[in-house]
């Protein structure tokens, strides 16, 4: 993310082809809009000194173009919050130790540092370092690889994990090196470390996610108030939201894996950032938007992700059956907890969490499954039989278990047919028949014309925008 400018750029337009420079000026723009309406006394408090060190408006330090305000960043110690050494992954530390031995500054950054202080399992461990990528490539990690392209990282596969090792010096060379010398007076007196961290935290998704621990010397830095909002439970982006998103539509869709996953709510701010902007993750590439959806499904918070999908209408355009459904079977304000989908996706994340994912194959599974019974509803015996073959992995103990298990009927509407009927010597026929529809309504999750025609069944058909998010191949388990 480029730093936003102090003033507004007297050159020409950019051209639409430029969106760094673009979005550089709609950020100045908005931060300009922002310090005139405080400097007027509108909208909230104008306590900033009025005339901060360097010069500058009389706006409210954190409201001026820019956001910088040093008397609001903290340092904590991590022992007073209660994070263990432990509780850091070995792999971490071992690359850690490494780049202080060869004298870089290392942290641990993003979310992993949030979900220490959450007291949670992180689902990865990330490291920032004062090393450049092409140190860490040719003299540290020599069997580590660069990839990505706006923001080039470094991955370490390790013995049990992959470190994703990122760099300061990507972050300052990215942009206009002009506009970063704008702070100068603002941060005159400022430690170099702490605006070294605070540039990195300004390019962040969210605040709880602008977090950096230093394990060596047990220190937290915090320079957006990542903590702030964590103990309010609120997502909020570190930047304006809707600049947030017009420069990275993906960050909608981490944004509803994390309030998922924690149980959060999305800032004011942010929430209606997010129904203004929606329309825009049909603009993220495939690969990456079905890598989103993974991360949303495959951690163990499916179930709250897809009501607050749902709730936002991003369902109707990520997973357009299964919003149709919801929408159809809660009528009327009903729950959705007795409905087939959302139990399914329950007993799903009861088996995850973000340290033990599953592969994507088995929530597309479970989504095909459950699209299959939707459209030809079955009989549960066939249902039971089904799920028993695929735990048991053969007909002859299905078919013992089927005899030996006991117990009510869970009926669904409009999945199954009422009360079993099916006769063991007919199960196995059926059994295979109710296989061979699962496996081919996966064309409902990747083919626009199969979506489309399973979308005309419902008595309120979703307008279907002809998109799918699911690729049609998918990488092997």
């Amino acid at each position: 993310m480029t730093t936003p400018r102090r003033h507004a750029d007297p050159s020409p337009s950019p051209s639409p082809s430029s969106p760094p420079q673009l979005l550089s000026r709609l950020r100045s723009g908005a931060s300009s809009f922002l310090a005139r309406q405080y400097s007027t006394g509108k909208g909230g408090d104008n306590t900033g000194p009025s005339k901060p060190k360097g010069g500058g408006s009389s706006a409210p330090r954190h409201l001026r173009p820019g956001f910088v305000d040093p008397s609001s960043w903290k340092h904590f110690d991590s022992r007073a919050v209660g994070i263990k050494p432990g509780a850091i992954h070995t792999d971490a530390w071992a690359v850690l130790k490494k780049l202080r031995r060869e004298g870089f500054q290392a942290y641990l950054v993003g979310g992993c540092v949030r979900d220490l202080l959450l007291k949670r399992v992180p689902k990865d461990f990330d490291v920032i370092t004062t090393a450049s990528l092409e140190q860490l490539k040719k003299n540290i990690f020599r069997r580590s690889r660069i990839v990505g392209k706006r923001f080039p990282i470094c991955l370490l596969k390790m013995r049990d994990s992959v470190i994703e090792i990122s760099s300061f010096r990507t972050v300052a060379n990215y942009g206009n090196r002009s506009e970063v010398v704008d702070y100068v007076a603002e941060l005159n007196g400022s430690d170099v470390r702490d605006i070294l961290r605070w540039k990195d935290s300004m390019r962040r998704d969210f605040t709880i996610n602008g977090l950096f621990f230093n394990p060596m010397n047990c220190k937290i830095y915090d320079y957006v108030n990542g903590v702030r909002d964590m103990r309010k439970n609120k997502v909020c982006t570190v930047i304006p939201a809707h600049i947030s998103f017009m420069e990275d539509p993906a960050r909608i869709l981490r944004g509803f894996r994390i309030a998922a996953r924690l149980g959060f709510q999305f800032s004011s701010e942010t929430s209606n950032a997010i129904r203004d902007f929606s329309s825009s993750i049909n603009n993220i590439d495939k690969a990456r938007l079905m890598m989103e959806m993974n991360y949303i499904m495959s951690y163990g918070a499916a179930a709250p992700s897809v009501r607050l999908l749902r709730k936002y209408g991003l369902l109707d355009i990520l997973l357009p059956f299964q919003s149709a459904y919801l929408s159809e079977q809660m009528k009327g304000g009903s729950s959705d907890r007795h409905l087939m989908l959302m139990k399914l996706l329950s007993n799903l994340d009861r088996l995850l969490s973000a340290d033990r994912p599953c592969h994507s194959s088995l929530w597309l599974a479970l989504l095909a499954f459950h699209s299959t019974l939707v459209i030809y509803p079955q009989d549960t015996l066939v249902i039971r039989a089904f799920a028993a073959v695929l735990y048991f992995g053969t007909w002859e103990t299905t078919v013992k278990f089927l005899r030996e298990e006991v117990g009510a009927e869970v009926p669904f509407a409009p999945e199954t047919m009422g009360p079993s009927r099916t006769k063991l010597d007919c199960l196995k026929e059926q059994t295979s028949h109710l296989a061979s529809l699962v496996n081919s309504s996966v064309d409902i999750l990747t083919c626009p014309h199969d979506l489309e025609q399973s979308l005309a069944r419902f008595s309120e058909p979703l307008q279907f925008s002809g998109v799918v998010s699911i690729p049609l191949y998918m990488p092997p388990p």
